[in-house]
């Protein structure tokens, strides 16, 4: 194996053992949570509601410092950031200092997962000759094997999470989940030191002044922001309170845990059925078969009522679902709206999952309170069938390219 390989796969680990702490752990230790601090479910999700919000707003700037070359330093200092937030959350009492601790962690995911990890991929493997020998390592095998691993951060982050909530109560597991981010920092830096940077002294044509306008003015931009900020808002309301879920069909909370845990599993099948169908599979044909079984699952949530073991069905359903379309989304914004300002444009796409996640917990929390966990079913199977709708009257088909996998 390589240098560059195995700082790769280095940095798949960094990934997931992020995700893990700053994006799952919340999920992973709410009925914790709820019994350590005695605050309602909403004033819990408010904090995870302002970390995406940092987030969201974070971006044109990350953007910008990933162009001048700073994506090295975000992705070090952002679980260092994650860390301590975790560690300032394990001991507040007042709902201002829980909020405090989320706008930290937001910014700390604006800089240290996968919008920045994909984008210093590119910036270090994709050189003028980037594809054109083989054996060569290439900026979209590298982000296939990241996705491949971080696939399973959820299934790392629930079983520590039921574990360790029992054990240490929900704030004070927070902070084990801090531990676990720290880890990521050694191993980011050492990913990152093996990758080295094979695009230095590059010269690379400037992206096209006005790119982002133009894309404004095509029908499939906006096409493109409803689907995926439909999709994300209802992944992550039912990510946020899936052990709430799971518990109202009938689940105990070890079987629940288990079941959450197999959404990353899930994640990586769907990822390798789609390397596996290569060429032969449309864009418009893996977003539809994507959608659908997002579909599926809503309706296997809901008569889980009456079997409680589907909510494995309904995990594995949902895990194939959002790994898909989590592979998807860049391939489609560069096949439908070109590649010329293709940062800019992909990143202007991504507001509106990113403003979706973060109007998920309170939405959840919103709809749990006043209407129950039926309404909750409803809603997020009524967002998905509305992307589903949109994507098969306005994704026009495409030929999905043939991936470039790396020996």
């Amino acid at each position: 194996m390589g240098r560059q390989s195995l700082g790769v796969w280095l940095l798949a680990v960094a990934q997931t053992l992020t995700y893990a702490g700053v994006y799952y752990a919340f999920a992973a230790l709410l009925p914790d949570l709820i019994v350590a601090t005695g605050w309602s479910v909403a004033d819990l999700a408010f904090g995870p509601t302002i970390s995406f919000l940092v987030m969201a707003g974070m971006l044109p700037l990350t953007g910008r410092s990933l162009d001048h070359g700073h994506g090295a330093a975000m992705m070090l200092g952002g679980p260092v950031l994650g860390a301590l937030a975790l560690l300032w959350l394990a001991q507040v009492t007042a709902l201002w200092q829980w909020n405090l601790g989320w706008a930290l962690i937001g910014l700390a995911m604006s800089g240290s997962v996968y919008e920045t990890c994909f984008a210093q991929l590119t910036r270090v493997l994709d050189g003028p000759k980037a594809g054109q020998q083989r054996g060569v390592l290439t900026a979209r095998g590298a982000i296939i094997r990241v996705t491949l691993v971080a696939g399973f951060a959820s299934s790392l982050a629930f079983p520590l999470g039921h574990w360790w909530g029992a054990a240490l109560g929900g704030q004070t597991a927070l902070a084990a989940f801090a531990g676990v981010v720290a880890l990521a920092v050694p191993v980011t830096a050492l990913g990152l030191a093996l990758l080295g940077d094979a695009r230095k002294g590059a010269q690379h044509p400037a992206p096209r002044k006005g790119a982002l306008i133009a894309a404004l003015s095509n029908r499939a931009f906006w096409v493109l922001t409803a689907v995926f900020t439909a999709i994300w808002a209802s992944h992550g309301v039912l990510m946020t309170y899936v052990l709430v879920l799971f518990a109202d069909r009938g689940a105990g909370a070890g079987v629940a845990a288990f079941a959450a845990s197999c959404i990353g599993p899930a994640q990586v099948f769907g990822r390798l059925m789609l390397m596996a169908g290569g060429a032969r599979v449309s864009n418009r044909a893996a977003t539809l078969f994507s959608l659908g079984s997002l579909a599926l699952g809503g309706m296997v949530l809901i008569a889980a009522g009456a079997a409680p073991l589907l909510i494995f069905a309904f995990a594995t359903l949902q895990g194939m679902g959002a790994g898909l379309l989590s592979i998807l989304r860049p391939v489609l914004v560069a096949d439908l709206l070109g590649r010329q300002g293709f940062g800019a444009v992909s990143s202007a796409i991504s507001v509106g999952p990113v403003l979706a996640n973060a109007a998920a917990p309170a939405l959840g929390a919103l709809l749990l309170r006043h209407r129950g966990a039926d309404a909750v079913y409803a809603a997020c199977f009524v967002l998905v069938v509305f992307a589903f709708i949109l994507a098969l009257v306005m994704i026009r088909p495409l030929a999905l390219p043939q991936p470039e996998y790396p020996e």
